[in-house]
C-alpha cells in the first residue's frame, strides 16, 4: 500500500484500564497511524481519569497521543470532535473498550486504498467477555445496508466521505448511530460501498449491559427512525430492503426449526415459546411451513420407533 496518512480517533467514557488496552493495540500495529486522538466524553470515574492522564503523559508510546475532554454528549459527539481535530485523509475510529489485532490498519487500509469508491472499510470481529464468537459482517453498497448494519463501529473511513455526509448524528444517543452514519456515507455517491476484510481483526468486548445490547430493546423504534431519515434510499431500493430483512428472518426461523427438530429427536422438552409456536404457527411468513416440517420430522421419528 502506498504511504497514506492515517490517524486514529478513540472515544472513552468511564472505561478504566480498557482505554489503555485500546491505545496499546493501536500502538502495536504493523502499520502505525500518524497520531492517536482520544476524546473523553465526560468520564466521572476517578480511575478512568487517572488512566487517561497516564496515557497523556506517557513518553514511551511510538506515536503521539493527544487527549481531549468534553462534557458528556454521547459517542457520536465524541467521534465528531476527534475526527474534526484530525487532518489525515483516512481516519481509524475505535471504541475505548475494544482492541485491534496488530495487522488491522495494514489489512483494512490496503483494502480501502485499492478501491477508490470505498468510503470505509473494516473486518470481521472476535468477541470476548460475555460471548466468545466470530462475527462476520459483509459490507456492501447502499442496498445491503438498508435491511441491517453490515459494518462494525470500528472502521477506517475516508475523511472526504465524512465531510460530505456531515458526520455522526449527535442527536442519536439511544443506538444505531453507526448504521445511520454508514448510510449517510453510502448516500454520498452512487458507487459508494463499504468493504470488509474477512479475518477477525477486531477484538470486540461484549457485556449484557452494553449500549449495543440495550439498543436492541428499542430496535423497532430505532429502525423506524432510520427508515424515515433515509426514506429516499428505501424508496429507491424497496425490494432489496424487504428481501434483505426476509432473508434474515428466514435464516433465524430455520435455525429455530432445526433446534426444535433436534430436541424432538433427543426427546428433550421444548420451551414454552416453541410449544406455543407448534400449537399456533404464524401465517404468511413461513411459520406454518416450518411447523409442518417439524411435525413431519417428529412423526417420522415416531413411525420409525413403532416399526422397530
Amino acid at each position: 500500500m502506498r504511504t497514506v496518512l492515517i490517524e486514529a480517533v478513540i472515544t472513552s467514557y468511564n472505561q478504566g484500564d480498557m482505554i489503555l488496552e485500546a491505545v496499546q493495540s493501536v500502538c502495536a500495529q504493523t502499520r502505525l497511524p500518524q497520531k492517536i486522538i482520544i476524546v473523553d466524553d465526560g468520564s466521572t470515574d476517578a480511575n478512568s481519569l487517572r488512566v487517561l492522564k497516564d496515557i497523556e503523559h506517557a513518553s514511551d508510546l511510538p506515536v503521539p497521543v493527544s487527549v481531549y475532554y468534553q462534557e458528556n454528549k454521547g459517542v457520536s459527539s465524541a467521534r465528531n470532535a476527534g475526527i474534526q481535530k484530525s487532518a489525515a485523509p483516512m481516519i481509524l475510529v475505535l471504541d475505548g473498550d475494544d482492541r485491534l489485532e496488530p495487522d488491522y490498519i495494514e489489512c483494512v487500509g490496503q483494502l480501502l486504498w485499492e478501491h477508490p469508491f470505498m468510503v470505509a472499510a473494516s473486518s470481521w470481529m472476535h468477541t470476548f467477555g460475555a460471548l466468545d464468537a466470530v462475527i462476520c459482517p459483509d459490507g456492501g453498497d447502499i442496498s445491503s445496508f438498508l435491511s441491517h448494519n453490515c459494518c462494525p463501529a470500528t472502521h477506517i473511513m475516508r475523511r472526504e466521505a465524512f465531510l460530505k455526509c456531515g458526520g455522526y448524528d449527535e442527536t442519536m444517543r439511544s443506538g444505531f448511530e453507526d448504521w445511520d452514519f454508514f448510510l449517510n456515507m453510502l448516500e454520498t455517491h452512487p458507487q459508494a460501498c463499504i468493504g470488509i476484510v474477512d479475518k477477525p481483526l477486531i477484538q470486540y468486548r461484549t457485556a449484557p449491559a452494553s449500549s449495543n445490547i440495550k439498543s436492541m430493546e428499542k430496535r423497532l423504534a430505532l429502525m423506524r427512525g432510520i427508515i424515515e431519515k433515509h426514506m429516499g434510499s428505501y424508496q429507491s431500493h424497496i425490494a432489496d430492503a424487504i428481501l434483505g430483512i426476509e432473508a434474515i428472518a428466514d435464516a433465524r426461523l430455520y435455525g429455530w426449526e432445526n433446534e426444535m427438530a433436534f430436541a424432538k429427536a433427543d426427546h428433550r422438552e421444548l420451551s414454552p415459546l416453541s410449544k406455543k409456536f407448534l400449537e399456533n404457527p404464524s401465517y404468511g411468513d413461513g411459520g406454518m411451513a416450518s411447523a409442518v416440517r417439524i411435525a413431519s420430522i417428529r412423526n417420522g421419528i415416531r413411525n420409525r420407533i413403532e416399526l422397530s
